[in-house]
């Protein structure tokens, strides 16, 4: 028996198998003795047991009230440095003058919202390892004129490296998921990103994907002037860009 009930409301599927929760928390890389690691959504903290006794400071992000009550209990340590928030309004500035690294199974109905957080809080961010979905996973990581390539593609791989790591079956879950699930690593890149306005960018993106089959002149076309868009660029679909040719667009 669980010592956490998982709710289906909170998109909770707990991971039970000790090797792969050992292997997400060994894929960490930049968390030293002086490094400040954020599990997101540790739940009964399966994966928790393998990040306690490091010697970085960890910090744990609930929302369940449920997993708080038994995490203060299981890891009595800890109980500075539990929180009971909703991580969506999180700012990790709250919890550290230097970024921070992310780890977690991550709640699969916000896994969307918690990227573009990763997005809005990159400062803050030395490295983000988590497991979603393994369609979102491929999303992430995926190349242009693939069928998985769309706004996520685009926007982390402008601002970060992405790396695929491995799948994760739904067996090794309670409950299990309909689906299958994949671990992800993503690093903020130091340089070669967009030198555009974030929000001028993102706007762009999404405008140009909300219609992924049509030509970029009629998803943008209240984007940009009509003389702009006589360039031969708009011919193309925007799932056949890179993010810097998308960056490229904004200086025409």
């Amino acid at each position: 028996m669980l010592p956490v009930r998982p709710k289906k409301s909170l998109g909770q599927h707990f991971l039970n198998d000790q090797n792969i929760a050992r292997k997400i928390a060994g894929s960490l890389q930049f968390a030293d003795e002086k490094a400040v690691v954020v599990e997101i959504g540790p739940g009964s903290g399966f994966m928790t047991q393998y990040l306690v006794d490091q010697p970085f400071r960890l910090l744990l992000i609930e929302t369940d009230r449920e997993s708080i009550e038994y995490l203060h209990q299981r890891f009595p340590q800890m109980n500075e440095n539990i929180f009971h928030r909703d991580v969506l309004s999180v700012k990790l500035t709250d919890f550290s003058e230097k970024p921070m690294s992310i780890i977690g199974n991550m709640p699969y109905n916000i896994s969307g919202p918690l990227l573009f957080m990763a997005l809005e809080q990159r400062d803050m961010v030395s490295e983000w390892i988590g497991m979603l979905q393994k369609e979102v996973a491929e999303r992430i990581t995926a190349k242009p004129s693939t069928k998985a390539y769309g706004i996520l593609s685009v926007l982390l791989q402008a601002y970060f490296t992405t790396e695929f790591l491995f799948t994760v079956p739904p067996s090794v879950f309670i409950p299990p998921p309909k689906v299958n699930s994949a671990v992800i690593r993503m690093v903020p890149k130091a340089s070669d990103v967009p030198q555009c306005e974030y929000a001028q960018f993102k706007s762009l993106v999404k405008t140009a994907f909300n219609q992924r089959r049509k030509t970029m002149r009629n998803s943008l076309k209240n984007f940009f002037e009509p003389e702009i868009l006589t360039n031969p660029v708009f011919n193309k679909r925007p799932e056949e860009l890179t993010w810097q040719e998308f960056e490229a667009l904004l200086s025409l």
